[in-house]
């Protein structure tokens, strides 16, 4: 492309200079989209083969496979058998394949039409169209010779099969229910020969049905050809039987027609749930596609219901959406990291060779102040060498995922709506923040008690999840006795360049991760794999018999006009639910918020915490009130290197009280402090707290 430019005078050859924009635009952005077009094709049918592996194995399981798709490779095939003759037709001999788009492009959209070097009247040389006598365009016969050249190099290579036509090729037309829009397909013969056939609606609706019959164990279809039909394992279908394993092959553009889909193996009255697997390539490159289809879900679940998790589904994490705040602040980096040479997966005149993209001034040096957007880098970055795609991508990605853990660790993380399911919800108390003057709607502060089941992960999900996988380690906390399974987790992208190792700690009702060299100072050592598993079920089986009690503040109602009042550390919207009542819908305001989410409000303090929230508000900046102790605040300081409960604000007169139910002071710096002691703060603040209900008769705080 770039020397087809240059002989075609639409950029200078001497000094590169474009000396016809409107003309390099044009073409550029044909170029980029054949590109798009092409890659997108490849990608699909390279995963063709592992695709075919996993229908067999599906099927000779009992179950019913459905693809997912949106190209049929049609109107290719229409083109193809409109360059042939009448012989030709009856002999067919006709492969559809992404080269053929390639081609197409070259033939129709190459730049090689010559341009006629002029000087304008601002003195620069610019370029126009260059026509003959007759007013016709003149070629250019160094970028048609290029062309043809490249033609022939393409013709001569082995097609790549579509999608589509490779999965009938292989398990025939008599096992595979085809419910698309094309009206044409080739199909094999007994004898191996290419026959064209010719598909009517009635056909569609007869693979359909042979389909839900139980007659065919594998079904194709499109957005075009599966309109209003239903794939699910419906009670009155004769393959009632047999759980749908839905693979989601190509998304498309379209976030409504992907998710529209999803819910054709997904309906009521059905015996089993389907199973959805998203099929992709070890080609980070894709994720180009990925993300376009991971953000549009997205942006449609935040329309349907005010409920973003109807949108992906958690088919898709934060992580795979390549134009969201962190992407584009990794990518920021991404930039700054390869200006300054601290990237191993390339360097600044490599990267700006192999992608044509312009990102330092000419005379200084320094980087662009505008440089190229997420979009344009990420076509670029699909053109390269997968080796180069992939290291790009892990040093990308490594950034993005930095950024993500820190937002998820401080709250920040917008992941839409998540759900707690409780056995049992207990209202404690409620106050109104604000009514809304026109429709009366009221946005209230809920005090919730939830009792909950933790979420235990069996021995033999652990194991099946983990079997096989590299890296694994058995390990047992020295100080605590728990028992954790260490995997590898992918690894993120520091702010100086260098990939920081990450693993997962698999617990019976959680897991976290940290970096490889956090847990090497940490009481975590290895054990045999017998008694890892003893002291697992042992875990799960204490874990699965016990109900966890926490007591949280949930602002709810119209939050709307409010979202700006409401605190930032935690931007997460729950649903609560239990297993009789409604769903409560709202935003979990931390302890250590709730003194001033009230007084946002100008609302007295109502809300008294529990000992345990008291504690975990004790970390937020300036501690968190004591009910009760007028003026007095708890606090979490270090003293002496360690981490210590100060009870801030207290007078002379309450000392004696307070170390009566538990607390301790020591002399620092000529200042008498009161602490709590760490191993007993919750019963030393329950203790505090119910010294303010006791009977009259009770000792009670100096002063009250």
């Amino acid at each position: 492309m770039d020397e087809a430019l240059k002989a075609t005078g639409v950029v200078d050859r001497m000094s590169g200079d474009t000396l016809n924009a409107q003309a390099k635009g044009s073409a550029l952005s044909r170029f980029e989209s054949a590109k798009q077009r092409f890659f997108s094709q490849v990608l699909l049918s390279m995963k063709m083969p592992s695709l075919i592996r996993a229908i067999e194995t599906e099927v000779a399981t009992g179950h019913a496979a459905v693809v997912q798709l949106v190209t049929t490779g049609e109107a290719v095939l229409e083109r193809r058998l409109s360059g042939l003759s009448a012989q030709e037709r009856a002999h067919l001999a006709v492969d559809v394949s992404p080269r053929d788009g390639l081609v197409d492009y070259l033939r129709n959209a190459f730049p090689t039409r010559q341009m006629r070097v002029f000087t304008a009247s601002d003195g620069t040389a610019r370029s126009e169209l260059m026509v003959d006598e007759h007013g016709a365009p003149v070629p250019c016969r160094e970028a048609m010779a290029a062309r043809d050249d490249l033609i022939e190099q393409l013709c001569g290579m082995p097609p790549i099969p579509a999608a589509l036509d490779a999965l009938i090729a292989h398990f025939g037309k008599d096992a595979v229910a085809e419910v698309t829009g094309r009206t044409k397909r080739i199909v094999l013969d007994p004898h191996g020969n290419q026959k064209l056939e010719t598909r009517s609606p009635g056909a569609r609706k007869a693979d359909s049905d042979a389909f839900m019959a139980g007659r065919k164990p594998i079904l194709a279809f499109s957005d075009a050809g599966g309109t209003g039909r239903s794939y699910h394992a419906d009670l009155g279908s004769g393959s009632a039987g047999k759980r749908r394993i839905h693979f989601l092959l190509e998304p498309g553009w379209k976030a409504a027609s992907a998710i529209q889909g999803l819910g054709r193996t997904h309906r009521t009255n059905q015996a089993s749930a389907p199973v959805f697997r998203p099929v992709t390539t070890d080609c980070k490159g894709e994720r180009r596609f990925i993300s376009t289809i991971a953000r549009r879900l997205d942006s449609l679940g935040a329309l349907t219901r005010g409920q973003r998790q109807t949108g992906g589904q958690n088919l898709f994490n934060p992580a795979d959406s390549l134009e969201s705040t962190y992407a584009r602040e990794a990518l920021t980096q991404w930039y700054h990291l390869l200006h300054a040479g601290k990237l191993s997966s390339t360097t600044l005149p490599d990267f700006t060779n192999m992608t044509g993209l312009k990102l330092v001034e000419d005379d200084s040096g320094a980087l662009l102040e505008r440089l190229p957007p997420i979009q344009r880098w990420l076509n670029r970055i699909l053109a390269l060498r997968i080796a180069a795609q992939n290291a790009i991508f892990e040093e990308y990605g490594g950034l993005i995922q930095a950024r993500i853990d820190a937002a998820r660790e401080a709250g920040t993380l917008d992941l839409g709506v998540e759900t707690i399911v409780a056995e049992r919800v207990v209202p404690l108390g409620e106050q109104v923040l604000r009514t809304d003057p026109v429709t009366g709607a009221q946005t209230r502060l809920l005090r919730l008690e939830l009792h909950t089941k933790p979420r235990t992960m069996s021995w033999a999900r652990l194991t099946r999840m983990w079997e096989g996988t590299e890296g694994v380690a058995w390990l047992r906390n020295g100080r605590s006795g728990k028992v954790a399974l260490r995997v590898p987790s992918w690894s993120i992208t520091d702010d100086e360049g260098r990939p920081v190792p990450m693993c997962q700690l698999v617990r019976p009702t959680g897991s976290e991760r940290l970096s490889a060299h956090a847990l090497e100072g940490t009481h975590w050592q290895p054990i045999e794999q017998d008694a890892f598993r003893t002291l697992w079920e042992t875990e799960v089986t204490a874990a699965s018999a016990q109900l966890d009690v926490e007591t949280i503040s949930l602002a709810t109602g119209l939050l709307l006009p409010v979202w700006h009042k409401l605190p930032s550390d935690d931007v997460r919207v729950w649903r609560i639910t239990d297993r009789t009542s409604e769903a409560l819908l709202g935003r979990i305001v931390m302890p250590a918020a709730v003194e001033k989410l009230q007084a946002e409000f100008g609302l007295a303090a109502s809300v008294r915490l529990t000992p345990a929230e008291l504690i975990a508000a004790a970390r937020s900046d300036g501690g968190v009130p004591v009910p009760g102790l007028d003026g007095v605040r708890l606090a979490s300081v270090f003293v002496n290197n360690s981490r210590r409960l100060e009870l801030r604000g207290a007078g002379p007169g309450d000392r004696d009280w307070l170390k009566a139910r538990g607390c301790f002071t020591e002399v620092i710096q000529y200042t008498t402090r009161i602490f709590v002691p760490l191993d007993r703060a919750e019963e030393v603040l329950s203790a505090i707290s119910q010294g303010f209900s006791a009977p009259a008769s009770a000792p009670s705080r100096p002063g009250s």
